[in-house]
């Protein structure tokens, strides 16, 4: 007898339907065949689900049975396949409880079994319930762990099922199950308490400006300074004066992180922008994504947020270098023989250096041992195309004996996120006003043609510019980027146009790349 269940194949950060051919009661040896291209943990799901089937009191002889995940071209990883194929067997070989086929093919199925017949959460739950609204499927069935972020999704209906045992007699219909609606899912409570806040940020005003204009305008920001002067301290702070992601935008962000198996841990299970900071041993593949079937890495991980690449120049040169195109495109295209794949990466990078080997170089309290040959070495690391790709430079200087005895908080993350969320909605409404302007959301990403439009500068501030690139010997791209950083800077300061103090601050900002780099 031929039964057939709806799953789904994960590939990059999509999910493709994948139909689970159960033929059961063949003549010949008795044991499970499966086919359609199944890696290790596939195949060994047919153990897992006659252990799963025993123990949730199914009697099931064991004769030739023969399952196909279709299509045979896409290979099928990951151990989702357990509960389709053990619900295709139910129905194929098994009489009572009897699942009707019209009610199999209404539904998306996607779950793990453990021996006992529980089930156990699996990667990319949102993927599917995205694929199960697309195909027109009354509903997806999935674990209870891995139901919350599927109900994200309108216009599809999510049923958890805590095992193997209820999924059968839900779809015999001897039991209700009440389908999760998404203003109950955990991912829409807010992030628990965190202590994190710029009051305690000491001293480092240059720093904390620079900060809120990055912030302001989605820019890209480097801080250089010596050890212990607070830039990883000041980059963990960075998400909470981020303006809220919308739900589309969130959408994007657990799409990715579904998929990577994020949101499968505890931590992974709030609002909120991600903040990824990978140390700097990681892989080429680490970083950007890819693998044998290509998954995100950490720029596409923290999609919408913050990537924080501590001690920059000790990052392979490699992985810093396949950065620049997707810093620019915002997206990573990762090709393989069965075709491309694209996953989003709208990051705002956030780097840290020490201006040398020692990381003492111009410290008024330590003297600097490297020698020039080793400061030049160290400064070649990070290239100039990369280099021009962060918008603003900036250094943070060693604090002082009396800036750290200072008892007063600073500025709280509160009071700069006002007016970073002002700045940004200034940014929307312009560019809601330019219907080609639509996808771009903050100043960072205009275009061209937006910089022509919203960043025009009088003639003479045109030549104060035109001497700043000469001396500074900046590229043409580093020349838009002070235009777009000028904008931001206006936006804070609610001015409809880029005045000279503007233009002078932002070009400031850009002025590391001769005095550190070159």
């Amino acid at each position: 007898m031929l039964a057939i269940t709806h799953s789904a194949a994960l590939i990059g950060v999509e999910a493709l339907p994948v139909q689970v051919e159960v033929n059961a009661k063949e003549a010949g040896e008795g044991r499970f065949i499966i086919v359609g291209l199944p890696d290790a943990a596939v195949k060994e799901s047919q153990d897992r689900v006659y252990s799963a089937l025993s123990n949730s009191g199914f009697s099931l002889k064991v004769t030739r049975t023969t399952i196909n995940l279709a299509p045979g071209n896409v290979r099928k990883e990951g151990p989702a396949y357990d509960l389709p194929i053990a619900l295709g067997i139910v129905a194929a070989s098994i009489d009572s409880p009897s699942i009707p086929v019209e009610r199999l093919e209404q539904f998306l199925i996607g779950g793990e079994l453990s021996l006992s017949g529980k089930t156990r959460p699996i990667r990319g739950a949102l993927a599917m319930a995205i694929l199960a609204r697309k195909l027109g499927k009354k509903g997806l069935i999935v674990p209870e762990e891995s139901a919350d972020e599927a109900a994200l999704v309108e216009g599809v209906a999510v049923y958890p099922v805590q095992s193997l045992d209820q999924a059968v007699r839900f779809l015999a219909g001897d039991v209700e199950i009440e389908p999760l609606s998404a203003d109950r899912s955990v991912f829409r409570q807010p992030p628990p308490g965190d202590a994190l806040d710029f009051a305690d940020v000491k001293g480092q005003h240059s720093v904390r400006r620079a900060v809120e204009v990055a912030v302001s305008g989605s820019h890209n920001l480097l801080m250089i300074g010596s050890p212990g002067s607070g830039k990883s301290m000041i980059a963990k702070r960075i998400p909470t004066i981020m303006p809220e992601p919308g739900l589309d935008e969130f959408l994007e962000i657990l799409s990715i992180q579904s998929a990577a198996g994020v949101t499968l841990e505890p931590g992974g299970r709030c609002f909120q922008r991600p903040f990824r900071s990978p140390h700097h041993t990681i892989s080429d593949v680490g970083l950007l994504g890819g693998g044998t079937i290509p998954g995100p890495g950490e720029i596409s991980l923290a999609h919408n947020g913050v990537l924080f690449l501590d001690e920059l120049p000790e990052f392979k040169r490699s992985a810093l270098e396949v950065l620049r195109q997707p810093l620019e495109d915002g997206e990573v295209t990762i090709s393989r023989s069965a075709g491309k794949i694209r996953l989003p990466c709208q990051v705002m990078l956030v780097a840290a250096l020490n201006p040398c080997p020692c990381g003492y170089l111009g410290d008024s309290k330590r003297e600097c041992r490297c020698t020039s040959t080793q400061i030049q070495r160290y400064r070649a690391r990070i290239s100039g195309p990369l280099l021009d790709r962060i918008d603003l430079h900036v250094e943070a200087p060693s604090l002082r004996i009396e800036e750290l005895r200072n008892s007063a908080p600073g500025e709280s993350s509160a009071a700069m996120r006002e007016r970073c969320l002002r700045a940004r909605e200034r940014q929307r409404e312009r560019f809601a006003r330019s219907s080609k302007a639509r996808k771009t959301r903050a100043n960072a990403m205009m275009t061209h043609r937006e910089i022509r439009e919203y960043c025009a500068v009088t003639r003479q501030q045109g030549e104060m510019l035109q001497g700043a690139m000469e001396q500074l010997s900046l590229s043409a791209r580093a020349y838009d980027r002070i235009l777009k950083v000028a904008r931001t800077i206006a936006d804070l300061a609610d001015s409809e146009t880029i005045q000279d103090n503007h233009l002078y601050e932002a070009i400031q900002y850009r002025s590391l790349d001769r005095n550190v780099f070159y």
